[in-house]
């Protein structure tokens, strides 16, 4: 009979670099899945010429109010341009994420291992890390998925911004990710840790669990922090944008302001299916990766132990 793994003890278990790499594949998967998708929440969320860019492969879509009626007239292939900035920036910013994580999370949890408040506060430590490496590259990300990106690769788009706008066009919207990602993922890794406790309170390693629970802590996390992503998304394409008013916006507040001026509330929340669409089952797919190569590799590393222990 093969051996049962522990599953609440894999963090402790693990080393830091076998935690990032389990991050590093769980990344690129994750946001590789759902990239189509995400390119078309970043098209419904930017704001040309006074009113939200909502287009798919250069077709015309309706702007009006209410759910928006897309019409497929080109090949889906733009919908994944600007994917290797994702594939660049999320290989490094995962694995330094997970690894973060699991070490605060060992620091700051209790003897029972059910501390949701030590989740929430290691999740927020690893948003910090990821975000700050992470941001270049998605703004890389969003300025190519714009309907009229003119770049083609990610080295001519990072060129040019740099350019045109300088080193500040990379960061600008920082302050307004960490805002949005940092409730967003304490969120997440406290209902994930929370479901998956409440799933399999026997700790074994089940890869049903881990697709449910990160189901559940995507979708719930992704509704609650739209708002900011929205805000996110104007900051780091508004030098793409034709309006003067969105190219001079200064920041966070300023963004605010803007798309409050011009849809009111529901402005807020252009974008809301396609975001919680992307993340839910962006997350299952994180969350199932990252916990089976972290088992794959604790299991791998003990075997190995063992035999040595024979000879």
């Amino acid at each position: 009979m093969a051996e049962e793994y522990d599953y609440e003890s894999l963090g402790s278990n693990t080393s830091m670099a076998q935690n990032a790499t389990a991050g590093a594949l769980a990344g690129i998967a994750e946001h590789c899945a759902m990239y189509p998708v995400d390119s078309i929440k970043t098209r419904m969320q930017v704001i040309q010429n006074g009113r939200p860019a909502i287009v798919v492969n250069g077709a015309a879509v309706t702007t009006a109010p209410g759910p928006p009626s897309f019409a497929f007239k080109a090949a889906s292939r733009n919908l994944w341009r600007g994917v290797n900035s994702v594939v660049l920036g999320a290989g490094p910013a995962h694995a330094l994420h997970f690894a973060t994580y699991e070490y605060c999370k060992e620091r700051f949890n209790t003897e029972d291992g059910g501390n949701t408040l030590a989740f929430a506060v290691a999740g927020a430590c690893a948003t910090l890390a990821h975000d700050t490496l992470m941001n270049p590259f998605d703004v890389i990300k969003q300025r190519m998925q714009l309907r009229d990106s003119p770049y083609t690769t990610i080295r001519d788009c990072a060129r040019s911004l740099l350019a045109k706008e300088g080193l500040t066009a990379f960061y600008i919207s920082l302050p307004t990710t960490l805002a949005m990602s940092v409730p967003f993922q304490s969120v997440q890794f406290a209902t994930y840790e929370y479901f998956r406790n409440a799933f399999n309170p026997r700790g074994e390693y089940d890869p049903k669990t881990h697709v449910m629970a990160g189901g559940l802590a995507g979708a719930i996390a992704s509704s609650v922090t739209t708002p900011l992503d929205v805000v996110k998304t104007l900051l780091q394409t508004r030098g793409s944008s034709h309006d003067p008013r969105i190219r001079n916006v200064t920041g966070f507040w300023d963004g605010i302001h803007i798309i409050n001026q011009r849809y009111g509330i529901r402005g807020f929340f252009r974008g809301y299916k396609p975001r919680v669409l992307t993340h839910m089952p962006s997350a299952a797919i994180s969350w199932s990766v990252y916990e089976y190569f972290k088992w794959f590799l604790d299991a791998r590393e003990t075997a190995q132990e063992k035999s040595l222990l024979r000879i």
